[in-house]
């Protein structure tokens, strides 16, 4: 118990906490599994050949995709030249802490710190919910079915203030509902961890390269289904899902590997914005789908990519739409050309050119725009020049609803980039976007379990946000963020018991 008080008083985030009038709510905490007691629930759901899917899963995420299985450690320079392999990072948990990592090891020892970390509720992302979505068909739903059931074993006992989320395969639309209604109506789990894209083949390659006979190829060549815009599945059966049965939805998607991230010598090089773009990429399928316009309800959580970039998006977003909504698109149809006004011009101001041609008027407007700026030969349908069409946006205020409403940005605590969520002055509308605090510890970034709260006061004493900034990400916008999906989230947690204590 001395050890305990003492750790308690010589904690930064635990003095701030004690300074706070309302409670502390941490979005993205990432713990451990002891894998012999996991294992034992694998092979209950699948036997030894779901444990090896498992293991395969979890240690084969850096593995080349065509040199052997080896991974980037045990290729020489010229191997990771030859199959251009992804570097890994070397070392990526936190070991030198001990007590940290049987903090994110040890559920009971987690919950005990919290008063150290200044949190009162966290919500937990277990490493090993984050890696089975890419093993093979067969194994996708037990993994996941019960990697989630060890989860809700593990930390029911300590419910008041840990949840772990669920993670829900989302291959097909009918996997994850299956999966979503186990992890909530059985389990009893009430958030969700999705990967924000699905890589499928491209069918006119994988046709004529058929994956059994070219695996290379397969392994190669294909894209990525955002589950919005474009895909080939109808995913609103599980949106709808989703929504029925209030349950939040989160997302740590990154993009190691994409374009401009594929370097194979450096991880900072592939790593710094990856997790920004990847949720971008998922977010602005949601909208230009129209899958926020039509679940409004829809709660979706882009984790370890900051906020600043969904005030970005969300500028541009206004900026495009007033350029290129339906009827400013018509500044740029080429049959709103006057062309006997142009000729004119060109007789006065450019008679060297059109010197010798008689014809000129004919082919005028082609020739000052290319062949590509012609009118078409038939009225254009509203999807092929509106591309705000499917979300239906009449209005810049609808771009707010369905992009600021639907989505929440996780920002780690010495992000100082954060300060553009809370920017009013230059977000459209004067809209403040929902940045929520997001500690992050278990990973490497955060080497002291107990130091990410102070780190995020210490912007408000530097001027980066305000108090009132720091409240909304704390605990204002996560509170809003889960209830605005299950308002009885908090129900029975400490977070609930202190709002009540404060209502009496």
């Amino acid at each position: 118990m001395n050890d305990r008080l003492s750790r308690v008083q010589a904690s930064r985030s635990a003095a701030i906490k004690a300074s706070l009038h309302h409670p502390v709510i941490d979005t993205d905490v990432h713990v451990n599994d002891y894998a012999p007691v996991l294992e034992d629930y694998i092979q209950h759901y699948g036997g030894n050949q779901l444990v090896d899917a498992l293991r395969k899963a979890l240690g084969g995420r850096f593995v080349t995709r065509t040199g052997g299985g080896k991974d980037w450690y045990q290729q020489t320079p010229e191997e990771r030249q030859y199959h251009r392999t992804l570097r890994a990072p070397w070392w990526a948990r936190v070991t030198r802490n001990t007590y940290d990592l049987a903090t994110y090891t040890l559920p009971a020892l987690l919950y005990e710190r919290l008063a150290e970390q200044g949190s009162d509720y966290s919500v937990l992302f277990p490493n090993d919910v984050l890696s089975p979505a890419a093993a093979g068909s067969e194994y996708r739903q037990p993994l996941h079915r019960a990697i989630n059931h060890f989860h809700a074993d593990q930390y029911r006992a300590y419910a008041d203030r840990l949840t772990p989320v669920a993670g829900i395969p989302l291959y097909t639309p009918q996997e994850g509902i299956e999966e979503l209604e186990f992890a909530v109506k059985t389990l009893g789990l009430k958030v969700i961890n999705i990967a924000g894209g699905v890589r499928r083949p491209i069918r006119a390659i994988a046709d004529k390269y058929p994956a059994k006979e070219h695996p290379e190829v397969a392994r190669q060549a294909g894209y990525i289904d955002f589950y919005g815009i474009d895909s080939e599945h109808d995913y609103d059966p599980f949106w709808a899902k989703v929504v029925e049965l209030g349950v939040p939805v989160t997302t740590h998607y990154g993009s190691q590997g994409w374009t401009g991230r594929q370097s194979i010598s450096n991880y900072m090089n592939n790593h710094i914005g990856h997790f920004a773009d990847g949720s971008q990429a998922f977010a602005k399928a949601l909208f230009f789908g129209g899958v926020t316009r039509r679940f409004p309800g829809l709660r979706v959580g882009l984790l370890e990519g900051g906020a600043d970039w969904g005030a970005h998006v969300f500028t541009h977003l206004v900026d495009r739409w007033e350029k290129r909504n339906r009827v400013a698109v018509r500044n740029y149809d080429p049959a709103e050309a006057d062309v006997e006004l142009l000729a004119s011009l060109f007789e006065r101001y450019g008679a060297d050119y059109i010197k010798g041609r008689a014809n000129f008027k004919s082919t005028l407007l082609r020739d000052s725009l290319g062949i590509s700026a012609l009118p078409h030969s038939r009225e254009p349908d509203a999807s092929e020049i509106d591309d705000f069409a499917m979300a239906g946006i009449e209005k810049v205020e609808d771009i707010r609803d369905r992009w600021v409403s639907n989505f929440y940005f996780g920002s780690e605590a010495d992000d100082r980039t954060v300060a553009a969520a809370f920017n009013d002055r230059v977000n459209p509308l004067g809209t403040k976007i929902n940045a929520i605090w997001s500690s992050d510890v278990g990973h490497w970034d955060v080497p002291e379990f107990t130091e990410p709260l102070a780190e995020s006061w210490d912007l408000v004493e530097q001027g980066v946000i305000s108090a009132a900034d720091f409240k909304a990400l704390v605990f204002d916008n996560p509170h809003r963020f889960y209830t605005e999906a299950n308002p009885r989230f908090f129900e029975g947690t400490e977070v609930g018991r202190k709002l009540s204590a404060a209502k009496a």
